[in-house]
């Protein structure tokens, strides 16, 4: 069964690859390279997982795993093959492109100063996980999508968003169990991530409540991923359905549906903070202060509700989260303070590679880790996580300053969830590694590059080429 399996994902993974390859390298459309990844990233790690399950090796797990990395860097490459005068290519660098070259080229110099016990390779392996989001951008800053491929690309999104929910609800009533207990998830993490198995279900502790109930994943890495993703899928549902004529709006409704069904699933304390806080923003952007009461509302019959009807493992379970004394709560403060120590001792950071969750990262070295923000912090000191925090801020802006005034309405939507679902991470943000969910954090840092271009357009009027920045 695995085996067949391996084959069904081999024959899409590797037949989308070499689609995608053939149309950027033969035609030119390195923008196509979004829709490869938009449609593999959330199934990246299930993936791998069933293959290493059927055939146990990791040199073929190898080759599928930096499948991601080179449709980045082969449409970087030919980007630049196609800039017919590329030295005449015209720089206009909004705040934006300031803070993430800044960031980037902060992390290129941390590579290759003598900091930290981390060796030269794993810093290079580290800064990747840097670079690759930064390149994504670059490319979002430079692309010129048609409104037949825009919609093709929130068409991979939605599909996502419903998909997710219907193997959560396979998973919950037929299967009675995570789907990964059948994809050799614990084993590929065992044997290429050095993790071995914990928790009551064989899996790791992020699978799992306090209460020991399940926390589904879907076909993401864990539920956590799949919680932050889903964020973008109601907010892609949510701007088309407020954008799209009446009798169309019912799909529209059934993809916001399931997003908040597979937030359910995930049992996600700080994607549910997320989700209020992204209604809260909408809220403001669109000036429908009549929601922001109703979640008010929503918010103190929620109140209600624990205190006076809900059971004892329940109230106690949100009380404990509120006061920090859940033990996932106290093993986040306790990371945080590790993190903010260790930057005030060293402003200037510890290395690359010493903080934070990629495979680089040696667990024995590792400070912090469970707060985006203070991950660079501790790597790049306080100016890393000021021109990381600066990164976001700009890009929120910038794209919702498109919204407001661009007439192109496929541009408006790109614009809207890029902002929206950069909003809603932030909680995510604070209590982990959230640049690590590869396909709502470059997906969506992808769509922030593109609503700067467009901004670039409208604060420059004069007619611009795809080479213009």
């Amino acid at each position: 069964m695995a085996l067949i399996f391996f084959l069904i994902i081999a024959l899409l993974v590797g037949g989308g690859f070499l689609w995608i390859i053939q149309e950027m390298v033969f035609k030119g459309k390195w923008t196509h390279f979004i829709f490869f990844l938009a449609a593999f990233l959330p199934f990246y790690i299930t993936s791998l997982s069933v293959i290493y399950l059927a055939t146990l090796s990791e040199e073929v797990v190898a080759i599928f795993q930096i499948l991601k990395e080179v449709v980045v860097l082969v449409a970087v490459l030919v980007w630049l093959f196609y800039q017919k005068r590329v030295f005449d290519y015209a720089f206009r660098l909004h705040s934006t492109d300031w803070m993430m070259l800044g960031l980037l080229g902060l992390g290129f110099i941390y590579v290759f100063l003598p900091l930290g016990e981390v060796s030269f390779l794993g810093k290079a392996l580290y800064f990747k996980t840097i670079l690759i989001p930064g390149l994504v951008y670059f490319l979002g800053r430079n692309s010129q999508l048609n409104e037949r491929e825009i919609k093709a690309l929130f068409t991979i999104i939605f599909t996502i968003a419903i998909g997710a929910f219907l193997v959560n609800c396979v998973e919950s009533f037929l299967l009675g169990s995570h789907l990964q207990q059948f994809t050799g998830y614990a084993l590929y993490n065992h044997a290429i991530n050095d993790i071995d198995p914990t928790g009551n279900f064989g899996l790791t502790w992020t699978f799992e409540t306090q209460a020991v109930t399940k926390r589904l994943a879907s076909f993401f890495s864990d539920p956590l991923e799949m919680a932050s993703s889903v964020l973008m899928g109601f907010s892609a549902g949510l701007i088309w359905f407020l954008t799209s004529k009446k009798e169309q709006s019912w799909f529209y409704l059934l993809v916001m549906a399931c997003s908040m069904g597979s937030l359910v699933f995930s049992a996600s304390r700080a994607a549910f903070g997320a989700f209020f806080v992204m209604i809260f923003f909408v809220a403001l952007v669109f000036r429908l202060y009549k929601l922001i009461g109703a979640g008010f509302l929503a918010l103190v019959g929620f109140a209600l509700y624990v205190v006076f009807l809900a059971s004892d493992d329940f109230y106690f379970f949100v009380i404990d989260t509120l006061t920090f004394e859940n033990t996932s709560s106290i093993g986040h403060v306790v990371e945080w303070l590790l993190a903010l120590d260790s930057m005030i001792a060293n402003p200037l950071g510890i290395g690359l590679a010493m903080s934070g969750n990629a495979g680089s990262v040696e667990e024995d070295l590792r400070v912090g880790g469970e707060n985006q923000f203070l991950i660079y912090g501790v790597q790049l000191g306080w100016l890393g996580m000021l021109l990381y925090i600066l990164t976001l801020a700009t890009g929120v802006i910038l794209s919702l300053r498109v919204f407001y005034r661009t007439e192109n309405t496929m541009t408006a939507r790109i614009a809207f969830v890029g902002a929206v679902t950069k909003v809603g991470m932030l909680l995510p943000l604070f209590t982990a590694n959230a640049e690590m969910y590869t396909y709502v954090a470059w997906v969506t840092w992808w769509m922030v590059g593109f609503s700067v271009r467009e901004y670039s357009l409208i604060s420059n009027p004069k007619p611009v080429t795809l080479k213009s920045f």
